[in-house]
Order: C-alpha cells, then sequence, then structure tokens
C-alpha cells in the first residue's frame, strides 16, 4: 500500500494545443551556473519540451527525469528539453548532479510560472504554499503548443509513449 494520498487537483485553465505558450523569464540552471533566461529564447533555438514538476527531491522529479534521460528524445529527434519547478536553483544544481542530468531547469520559487499557465496548485496543509502540477508543452520554434499534458490528480505522470508520438510526428 502507498504511503501517501492521492490527490484530486480538477480540471486546469491551462493552454492549448495550437495557442502561445506564455513566455517567462526565470533562472535557467545547468551544470555549471545559472542565469535569467526567457523561454522564448530557448524556442528560438527550435522544437522545445517543458516539462513541469513538482519540487526537486520528491519522488515524482524522480521518476520523470528517471524517464526522460532514459528515453533520451533530445538525442535520437529534434527536440530539447526542459524543466521548471519552484525549487531554487540551488536545489536544480544538486539534482542535475545527483541524476547526472543534461537537461536545464527553470527556478521559479514564487511559482508565478504555473499561476500564469493555469496550473498551480495549493500544497495540502501549507497554507500559501503552492507549486505546480505536472505538466508537459511540446513547443515549436514559434513558442506554438504541439502537445499539452496536465496531470488532474497527484502524483500523476504523463503517457511518455505518447508524448514521444507527438516529437516524432513533428
Amino acid at each position: 500500500m502507498a504511503d501517501f494520498d492521492v490527490v484530486e487537483l480538477g480540471e486546469a485553465n491551462h493552454p492549448e494545443v495550437g495557442e502561445t505558450a506564455p513566455d517567462f523569464t526565470r533562472p535557467l540552471v545547468n551544470e555549471e551556473f545559472w542565469e535569467d533566461t526567457a523561454l522564448s529564447d530557448i524556442t528560438d533555438e527550435g522544437a522545445t519540451l517543458l516539462v513541469f514538476y513538482t519540487m526537486d527531491g520528491g519522488f515524482p522529479a524522480t521518476y520523470i527525469w528517471n524517464e526522460l534521460r532514459e528515453r533520451a528524445w533530445d538525442e535520437t529527434n529534434d527536440v530539447q528539453i526542459v524543466g521548471l519547478s519552484i525549487s531554487t536553483p540551488y536545489e536544480h544544481k544538486t539534482l542535475i548532479e545527483e541524476r547526472e542530468m543534461d537537461y536545464q531547469l527553470f527556478s521559479d520559487p514564487g511559482n508565478e510560472v504555473a499561476e500564469k499557465y493555469g496550473i498551480s496548485f495549493d500544497m495540502d496543509g501549507m497554507a500559501g504554499i503552492s507549486e505546480p502540477r505536472p505538466a508537459v508543452f511540446l513547443l515549436d520554434e514559434g513558442g506554438i503548443i504541439e502537445y499539452a499534458w496536465v496531470a488532474t490528480e497527484w502524483p500523476d505522470f504523463p503517457d511518455y509513449d505518447e508524448i514521444e508520438r507527438a516529437i516524432e510526428d513533428r
């Protein structure tokens, strides 16, 4: 039996396929450093899989990033993968090092980006603390959403085969 409760998150008011993804600027962390970067700067370089996940250190982050690393879509397809959570740049650097990740992660401790995307949820029992619900958006080089998945419960994970088809079909 799981030692956590499944929480129904309900529907989200997120951007849909065919819409332009909301742009934002946040610290983007890699294994060496971080700097403020706009999402549009990333998408200008090509197709981007934007992965929202709960904070670093939790089992959902571990599962998501292990799966993405094993599938290596960025190595076999013309797509770059970036993540976003409420974790700080310092926490992101630790996650990148511990998981031996080649991915860059946006840091959004105030959760404003998830609010812009309509995917914020309040953490149970923590007044004023929120994080993004798990979500995946495949964006083209113009920032147009080609694929979207947003969790309706916690924990919930995307259908990785479905994401792979969306990447390969682009």
